[in-house]
């Protein structure tokens, strides 16, 4: 999308609209194809930058953390979300081990350092090194982090699990779920606003 300094182009169809204020909660729609031109952004900088730091950590913790505990006749078995990857690659599962490697832990954790990396500049107001490429790269990676579809196969997975097992959700998976709403919250803003909020600097 182009922006001049009180318009906005579709970047789908290239219809110009004269920008307005939004209040909180409102979405600029273009009337003529339907997509989305501008979000009111409700967090500052400080805030979004707060939040990520907040969705690393929880990151963190969730995948060094068992995702549940099965029990069987008395034995108990654990496993994180590498635990699992490991196995479903030595079970022969290589391809499906890749892509929750890939979508689980990788897409996201770029994405968190992205976001971090430039928002930790545009709280001065500047624009972080590569900018352009970091900005680029996270709306490319953004539809491949799939945490909240992991989310739901696990709550699929544990209600199905409890009729053979004793299921014990582990600190792993309500860290998976505390992320999924922080991931929640930032999807609500627009990232392309960091392009109105921040300068380029001369290097």
């Amino acid at each position: 999308m182009q922006k001049a300094p009180d318009l906005i182009i579709c970047e789908h169809c290239d219809t110009v609209y004269r920008r307005r204020h939004l209040a909180r909660g409102e979405v600029a729609q273009c009337v003529n194809c339907g997509a989305v031109l501008e979000r009111h952004q409700w967090l500052g900088i400080d805030a979004q930058f707060a939040l990520i730091v907040a969705a690393f950590i929880v990151f963190v913790i969730a995948n060094v953390s068992p995702i549940v505990t099965l029990g069987f006749s008395g034995m108990m078995a654990d496993t994180t979300l590498w635990g699992a990857a490991i196995a479903m690659w030595n079970d022969g599962a290589q391809i499906v081990a890749a892509l929750t490697a890939l979508t689980l832990f990788f897409f996201p954790l770029v994405q968190i350092v992205l976001f971090g990396w430039v928002l930790m500049y545009a709280r001065h107001g500047v624009r972080a090194p590569g900018f352009g490429l970091a900005m680029s790269t996270l709306v490319r990676i953004k539809p491949w982090s799939m945490i909240e579809v992991f989310m739901l196969g696990v709550l699929v997975a544990v209600v199905k699990a409890h009729t053979y097992f004793d299921v014990i959700p582990g600190t792993g998976v309500w860290a998976f779920g505390f992320l999924t709403i922080l991931i929640t919250v930032f999807a609500s803003h627009d990232p392309r606003n960091l392009w109105d909020v921040t300068k380029e600097v001369r290097r």
